[in-house]
């Protein structure tokens, strides 16, 4: 491991030049910032080397670009595309950024918006239930979405016009891109061929075997992902093998010294601590009213978990949500597009979860702390009433709304999971019970500023 080499005073470049690329995969001479692709180029040796070994990816470093190409274990409904404005990423929007990518592939070094919408519109006449109607507002905004995500990430660079003018009124506006073409083919590249396959699954990481069972080193790299992917680790999570390795110190000692980060170790888990705000794709506790109420509700709910006087119910964990989400990208699957004699068959648990075995005794189930669906909405209800002067104009309004972003919130952050009538409390969410709130209001005073008041400033 190279980390263990470099000298102490260009550790900290280097432990940045890690979490820039774990947090982006993809980094160009604009995204996520200009600094970025130096700073991985200056380490690109080191860095190939050293992720392949602890968590088995692969880098590719380019003058214009750094890609690494992951290996997911499973699937992860809380890290979808989002807009330049924040907003989740529907299926339209998915659909019409996939095929902007292939035209995009096939084209030259510019192109109007308007003439990849036609391209992109040409290609949604084969997909059944599927179009881009220029003349459609709702279209022209969803298309203009997949457009911005490019553009942020530097596969396109407007070099004249407004996307905006155009989403407005395509028979008006218009907007000229330059294409940069190794960043439209660093975006996409499947591990295998999507017309090979009859599952999603099949995207998903394969371990080396030796005689039927995982080896230690590929167990290992498993760990550490889950490590870097994900925002809490619980030894629930795991199989067997791999909550062994969790709870080896020189596991979390080499992802330590590979990010910078440190690991705040529990009996249910582990969770890397990122102060540097480099590798998080969520900050926490952070700015803004979601970050703030979430804050808020942690409390409240801490307060009633520790209420010895009215326990709280206990609940087995839910189902892994991200089986679902298999089953529903499977079933989503045109089979008239899978190339049959190359296809590969679905093979076993899409979660690569060993099968019981005659042998095995099942382990008592885990059970969380409960709360209901009702009291979580009185309860952010009653906050929006106690501190709603200082939520953002939107959320003083829409309290149901409020309430749903911000449990959404926290159960990206691995704090709770969502059931069906309520939610469960999750240990990691302890570790913010103590949080103290400071509500600064203005005086009467500070609302008018005279004449005489602006003197000086």
């Amino acid at each position: 491991m190279h980390a263990r080499r470099i000298d102490s005073l260009a550790l900290d470049n280097y432990q940045r030049a890690a979490r820039v690329i774990l947090a982006n995969h993809l980094v160009t001479r604009t995204y996520p910032d200009r600094i970025a692709l130096p700073l991985i180029r200056r380490w690109a040796t080191e860095l190939r080397e050293d992720l392949a070994e602890l968590f088995g990816y692969r880098l590719e470093v380019t003058e214009t670009t750094a890609r690494v190409f992951p290996i997911i274990d499973r699937l992860d409904p809380g890290k979808p595309a989002r807009t330049v404005n924040d907003r989740v990423f529907d299926r339209r929007r998915y659909a019409y950024l996939a095929l902007a990518l292939a035209a995009l592939g096939r084209a030259g070094d510019q192109i109007t918006l308007s003439e990849l919408a036609d391209q992109v519109a040409a290609y949604t006449g084969r997909i059944e239930g599927l179009e881009l109607a220029p003349d459609r507002a709702a279209d022209r905004d969803a298309f203009v979405d997949a457009v911005g995500w490019l553009a942020a990430r530097g596969a396109l660079t407007l070099a004249d016009g407004d996307a905006g003018g155009w989403a407005s009124d395509p028979e008006v506006g218009e907007a000229l891109y330059d294409i940069d073409r190794p960043v439209v083919f660093a975006l996409f590249r499947p591990p295998r061929a999507l017309q090979h396959l009859h599952s999603v699954h099949g995207l998903l990481a394969e371990e080396a075997h030796a005689a039927g069972h995982p080896m230690a080193a590929d167990i290992a790299r498993r760990v550490r992902r889950n490590l870097v992917e994900r925002p809490v680790v619980y030894a629930e999570d795991l199989v067997a093998e791999e909550r062994s390795l969790l709870a080896q110190d020189r596991i979390i000692a080499d992802v330590e010294l590979f990010t910078g980060l440190g690991a705040e170790r529990r009996a249910e888990g582990v969770a890397l601590i990122d102060t540097s705000g480099r590798l998080s794709d969520t900050r926490f506790p952070g700015t803004g009213t979601l970050a703030q109420v979430a804050l808020l509700l942690i409390g409240e709910i801490a307060d009633r978990v520790l209420d010895i006087d009215n326990p709280l119910p206990e609940r087995p964990a839910a189902p892994d949500p991200a089986l679902a989400l298999v089953e529903q990208l499977d079933d989503a699957i045109p089979e008239s597009t899978v190339f049959v004699p190359l296809a590969d068959l679905p093979l076993g648990d899409p979660l690569g979860t060993p099968p019981d075995t005659p042998d095995d005794e099942p382990a008592a189930p885990v059970t969380y702390p409960f709360v209901g669906a009702a009291w979580v909405g009185d309860t952010v209800r009653a906050l929006t009433d106690r501190y709603g002067v200082t939520f953002a104009a939107q959320w003083q309004a829409d309290v149901p709304g409020l309430t749903a972003e911000v449990v959404a919130l926290l159960q990206r952050l691995r704090l709770i999971q969502v059931v069906e009538d309520g939610l469960l409390i999750l240990p990691a969410l302890a570790r913010y019970r103590g949080a103290v709130v400071t509500v600064r209001t203005k005086r009467a005073a500070e609302l008018f500023v005279t004449a005489s008041d602006t003197e000086g400033i």
